[in-house]
């Protein structure tokens, strides 16, 4: 934990007079900082972010009520401590200096033993609650790296000589996630491909999506067709799922000295195929149900031929339901409008081309969805 000794405390007063004994009172104990003004305030917190605000409400330029309004707005201080510290004594203006998210409230003339004890305590539990954050966050990282480590480690490894490139990007939106890709070599020749995006965010989905990868490795090296893999796969999610989570999979198998590609899916949507010379289209359009909530029916799978050139697009819906400032997503339509434009010369190309029309489309706007995009080429 922090020692208190090392908080910074920011007062802010335009009346120097107050300042001045607030500064006494505190000094040698904690680290001060002053802001004669609101706008001082602010561009104060902005450079460095303290760890208590001391807030007077009644000022020239910004009053406390709207610093303390756009301090709450901001996500790297919304969190942040906030007392008021005010001449304003009413229950009414008390209620709104809570209501916009203050911590405290004392009224002038204060004592000054009581503002020492109620920064103190603000501190202690700033110190308390930064910690407890600071050890979820080190478990948040350490199992993003046991989930990363899940994911194929050596693609290239697992086409070498298959006549095809293939190419993935997985980006969860927070540390851990339920997206997950496959890329295994099943065989002299054959290689499975399978794309999927487990229901919910965070430790439970990152749980269910390493549950479900183990099984449909353990299945897809069984040598089952990759309909069976996904009836299987769901039977075993089936078993043990008290959460009522579910994944949606597409799982291809390419089998290059055959010249075919065999995809079974789950709920999930179909994937993009590029071809020279036409208009890149959904390919593999039927599906079963999602997996791991209720027995399967009867899922299916589609053959067709590989033609050299072609590229399959697999991606998650953290490409399509991306939303732009206003709200619009980025759709399965502006997905094959961007792959018209511009198909890449190659699986990488292919994969961080529309990577980057998505976040060109976000325009900043904050991940929603785990983004997953793997592309496959046939090179013949």
């Amino acid at each position: 934990m922090k020692e208190l000794s090392d908080c910074r405390v920011l007062i802010v007063d335009d009346v120097k007079a107050n300042v001045d004994i607030l500064v006494e009172a505190l000094r040698g104990e904690y680290k001060l900082s002053v802001a004669l003004g609101g706008q001082q305030a602010i561009d104060a917190v902005h450079r460095s972010p303290p760890d208590l605000v001391l807030l007077d409400i009644v000022m020239p330029d910004i009053d406390g009520y709207e610093i303390c309004r756009r301090l709450r707005a901001a996500e790297v201080t919304r969190e942040l401590p906030i007392m008021f510290l005010s001449s304003l004594e009413d229950v009414k203006d008390k209620a709104r200096g809570f209501e916009l998210g203050g911590n405290d409230y004392l009224t002038k003339p204060f004592e000054i033993l009581e503002v020492k004890a109620r920064v103190r305590s603000l501190l202690k539990a700033k110190s308390y609650a930064d910690a407890v954050k600071a050890a979820a966050e080190r478990d948040l990282r350490i199992a993003r790296e046991i989930q990363t480590g899940l994911l194929p480690a050596n693609i290239p490894a697992q086409i070498q000589g298959t006549g095809l490139d293939v190419y993935a990007v997985l980006e969860p939106a927070h540390l851990v996630g339920g997206d997950l890709f496959e890329v295994l070599r099943l065989g002299a020749e054959r290689v499975l491909v399978a794309v999927g995006d487990v229901s919910g965010k965070g430790i439970p989905a990152a749980l269910f999506m390493a549950v479900a990868m183990t099984i449909l490795r353990s299945m897809a090296r069984q040598g089952h067709a990759p309909e069976e893999i996904l009836r299987l796969l769901n039977d075993e999610l089936l078993e043990q799922n008290p959460r009522g989570m579910f994944v949606t999979l597409q799982l291809m198998v390419f089998d290059p000295l055959k010249r075919t590609v065999t995809c079974a899916s789950a709920g999930h949507h179909a994937a993009a195929c590029i071809v020279p010379g036409r208009s890149p289209q959904p390919a593999f359009m039927s599906s079963g149900r999602v997996l791991g909530l209720m027995p399967a029916d009867a899922i299916s799978s589609e053959t067709m031929e590989l033609e050299p050139g072609e590229t399959f697009v697999l991606f998650t819906d953290g490409v399509s339901e991306a939303f732009d400032p206003n709200g619009e997503l980025f759709g399965e339509e502006r997905l094959l409008a961007h792959l018209g434009a511009s198909p890449g010369r190659s699986a990488r190309e292919t994969t961080l081309g529309v990577l980057e029309a998505v976040r060109q489309h976000a325009a900043g706007t904050k991940q929603s969805d785990d983004i997953t995009v793997v592309s496959v080429r046939y090179t013949g």
